[in-house]
């Protein structure tokens, strides 16, 4: 697609804390994965479209105080990433919330009230129906009054489309725009794009997860479309 222009935002770098934190080979079930610690990228994507339009795909870990706060390296630097590349959060018209976890949806939230002022939030509603804990209470309470639900897969802004794909929480979608798949969580680490059938400790539904993953990366590969991940050290990837 011309005239879209997606930049990567990498909002913190660090392992799992303490609370969550698995030897690798734990995590990712059958991959023989070495025991080092695993280093994670925190990256969301600034969509810009050529009438000037902006559209955020997640939001990163959030203040010090997030429900992020437990297990990721808190404060994020979303914020000051956008500064970087002269934007304002008030210039925002879309966000799209791949999922409610919140390494990437905590920082939806700023000051008590929503972080994007003037922008719509994209959710799936089988995301929304199951939000619970903090992430209901301190996130989606704050900021329901800008929801935008989706039911599967939509166009939420000019030539940007989401599309489910459940397995990691019910309602996990990616965004896509272009050859561009920002893909959230439905890869988390390298060794699952070699066997996407590699399951994920963390997965909500890892059976249906791993279905998903397979499904979409061969769809994604018979277009050699570009992968924009969230954990990967290297924001693109070309499949």
């Amino acid at each position: 697609m011309s005239g879209v222009e997606v930049t990567p935002l990498c909002d913190a770098v660090g392992p799992m804390g303490a609370a969550i934190r698995r030897p690798p080979a734990t995590m990712f079930a059958g991959s023989a994965l070495p025991d080092e610690p695993w280093v994670l990228h925190f990256h969301c994507y600034l969509i810009r479209v050529a009438d000037g339009r902006l559209t955020l795909v997640d939001t990163g870990i959030g203040a010090a105080d997030s429900p992020a706060a437990s297990w990721a390296p808190v404060p994020g630097t979303l914020t000051g990433e956008l500064a970087a590349v002269g934007v304002e959060p008030a210039e925002i018209t879309t966000v799209i919330l791949t999922h409610l976890h919140s390494d990437h949806a905590s920082g939806a939230v700023a000051d008590g009230g929503p972080a994007f002022e003037n922008a719509r939030y994209v959710l799936q509603r089988a995301e929304l129906d199951a939000a619970s804990g903090p992430m209901l209470d301190e996130i989606v309470t704050t900021i329901k009054g800008q929801l935008h639900v989706v039911e599967g897969d939509a166009e939420v802004a000019p030539g940007v489309h989401v599309h489910a794909a459940p397995g990691h929480t019910p309602g996990h979608q990616i965004a896509r725009v272009g050859e561009v798949a920002m893909t959230g969580d439905l890869v988390l680490h390298p060794v699952q794009l070699a066997d996407p059938g590699i399951r994920y400790l963390y997965d909500d539904d890892q059976e249906a997860a791993a279905r998903t993953r397979t499904k979409v990366l061969a769809r994604l590969r018979a277009e050699h479309a570009i992968l924009a991940t969230a954990h990967f050290s290297e924001p693109f990837l070309r499949l």
